[in-house]
């Protein structure tokens, strides 16, 4: 991966062994989301240095929550438009594991209170049909595409915790250690027949109390959302770790990010797979 100034810069060698540098960053993550803590920077000497470490850290972080939230169910990639790597000056996406008990059903209505800044990003959703084994990688496209069982309209929770935009892309691997800010997903309609569309050219909105706010297209995903999906699954093979039969991989937003507030309804339309939605209280 290629990425710009980040954690990394201010982060001395140190003598702490990687193993415990991740544990303890895990630990602090873990209990700044149980305090609401905004999210900030590590402690030098156990914040990721590297995009290994980021990884180790989010690896470590999700075992340490598994218990209560569940197994790895699927994952999410983020950072898929040009814009948002430009902001973040960070150029490829990354990706975060999905706990089981983070899926939620259509029409959900979320309790405002539980994250410390919820955001809502507007995306489709692949459900694996068949196991993709590590050690047959680098998948193709087309390879990708026969694994795929359902396709539905989907949107992805982001809790940025308050974040600092301003110096946010000082703190990339932070926020990839972090879960890359993964608070759940809400599944729309799963549609089988998906090979009927031309997924690129999908058309979907956002809305918001019945109010339109905004539109993009499957394209707006890496040129198409199975770039997405094959990019995903090929990094985490890289890490050694099948994509399983069942898993749900959130292809990256179409829309710019939505931030609600208690009373908000939003929903999301895509032309030729439905509309999905949540409420929040």
């Amino acid at each position: 991966m290629t990425s710009g100034p980040t954690d990394r810069d201010s982060a001395p060698t140190g003598s702490i062994a990687p193993a415990e540098r991740s544990h303890a960053a895990a630990r602090l993550l873990l209990d700044q989301h149980a305090s609401r803590s905004p999210f900030s920077r590590l402690p030098e000497e156990c914040a990721p240095r590297n995009d290994a470490e980021a990884y180790a850290t989010q690896e470590a972080l999700r075992r340490m929550r598994e218990t209560a939230l569940g197994e790895t169910a699927g994952y999410k990639v983020a950072l898929t438009s040009a814009v948002m790597q430009e902001m973040l000056q960070y150029f490829s996406p990354f990706a975060g594991p999905l706990h089981a008990n983070m899926i939620y059903p259509d029409g959900v209505n979320l309790d405002h209170s539980l994250y410390g800044r919820l955001c809502i990003e507007c995306e489709l959703a692949a459900v694996l049909g068949k196991t993709l084994l590590a050690r047959h990688a680098p998948y193709s496209r087309e390879q990708i595409a026969d694994a795929v069982e359902t396709i539905a309209p989907a949107l992805e929770l982001v809790d940025d915790r308050n974040a600092d935009y301003s110096d946010i892309s000082t703190l990339v691997l932070t926020l990839i250690a972090d879960n890359a800010w993964n608070a759940g997903v809400v599944l729309g309609p799963p549609v089988r027949d998906w090979q009927r569309l031309d997924l690129a050219s999908l058309h979907g909105r956002v809305s918001i109390n019945g109010e339109p706010v905004d539109e993009g297209y499957g394209r707006d995903v890496l040129g198409h959302p199975f770039e997405a999906l094959r990019w995903l699954v090929n990094t985490v093979a890289g890490q050694g770790k099948d994509v399983q039969k069942g898993m749900v991989v959130m292809t990256g937003t179409m829309i710019a990010t939505q931030f609600v507030k208690p009373g908000d309804q939003l929903s999301f339309t895509v032309d030729g797979l439905g509309t999905v939605g949540v409420s929040v209280r």
